[in-house]
């Protein structure tokens, strides 16, 4: 059975602009697209929906939306194979369960609560930081689309741990199917105890700890490289902080992609400073891939 693209719904635009950007990337792997609405009591949502009759109950609330939004998905694909699920549970636990047996899980920046003017909507945080599969926030001026795309690049950010490694397949594999670049940024600090010297001319030598990470770079994309020849790699080594050079980098790419390392516990992934700093402004969506330990 093909695993499907599950997307979490809750009637607000946001959460349909998601469909639409779900939609297509069900569409772009030709697998099936999954509808996921969940909402743990009546009064969950404190706005009224678009189109939707009066007060509705719990039952015809959730069956507005569902309905609402496959039918918006089958305006970006006809031919796609459309699954719905109505659960009645807090959403983060519904889509965390859901996204056990997906290839991915989609999720709006924000949804229609009070909190929905926050930069970014405790669902799609708490998602990010728990699922077992790659989880797509949909933020920034996006165009609700996974393709063609506008910008025709996908950036992964590449670090000196391994828990890069499931990103950087990832990143190959969206690229790929998009007939996008792919720029992979590695990025470096100079230890505080040294003495910043003039960055080098073209032609002459790097310095030691730019050629380290030069070639820690090359050595994440060797295996990718392989397996995916018609993919258009750019290297990019960056001194600086990772989170200001993979935000800028996120102002020319359709999609941003970032590793998050597994641990043991309750707790899921371990987003540091730079996943968070990204999930809550990055220009365009991004996608937090695990990495099993």
């Amino acid at each position: 059975m093909e695993l499907p693209i599950v997307v979490g719904v809750d009637g607000s635009e946001h959460s349909l602009r998601a469909v639409d950007w779900a939609a297509d990337e069900a569409a772009l792997r030709g697998v099936p697209l999954r509808l996921v609405y969940a909402a743990s009591r009546e009064g969950d949502t404190d706005t009224p929906l678009a189109g939707a009759p009066g007060r509705p109950s719990v039952k015809e609330l959730a069956d507005f939306v569902v309905d609402t939004a496959a039918r918006r998905a089958h305006r970006r694909d006809e031919k796609l194979t459309i699954s719905l699920q109505v659960r009645g549970e807090d959403p983060v636990p519904a889509l965390l369960s859901e996204g056990r047996d997906a290839v991915a899980l989609v999720v709006a920046s924000r949804g229609r609560s009070r909190l929905a003017e926050l930069l970014l909507g405790s669902v799609s945080l708490g998602v990010a930081a728990r699922a077992d599969c790659p989880v797509i926030v949909l933020r920034g001026s996006h165009d609700n689309q996974a393709m063609p795309g506008k910008q025709q690049r996908v950036v992964v950010g590449v670090g000196d741990k391994p828990h890069s490694a499931a990103a950087v397949r990832f990143a190959f594999d969206e690229a790929e199917r998009r007939r996008a670049v792919l720029e992979a940024v590695h990025v470096w600090r100079r230890p505080l105890y040294e003495t910043p010297v003039p960055a080098h001319q073209p032609g002459e030598p790097a310095t030691s700890h730019e050629q380290r990470a030069a070639d820690a770079l090359a050595m994440a994309l060797r295996d990718p490289v392989a397996a995916y020849p018609s993919v258009a790699v750019l290297e990019h080594v960056v001194e600086g902080a990772a989170h200001l050079v993979l935000l800028d980098a996120s102002s020319r790419a359709d999609l941003l992609l970032v590793g998050a390392q597994r641990r043991h516990g309750p707790y899921g992934l371990q987003l540091g400073r730079v996943a968070h700093m990204l999930l809550h402004h990055s220009a365009c969506p991004i996608a937090v891939v695990p990495q099993a330990a």
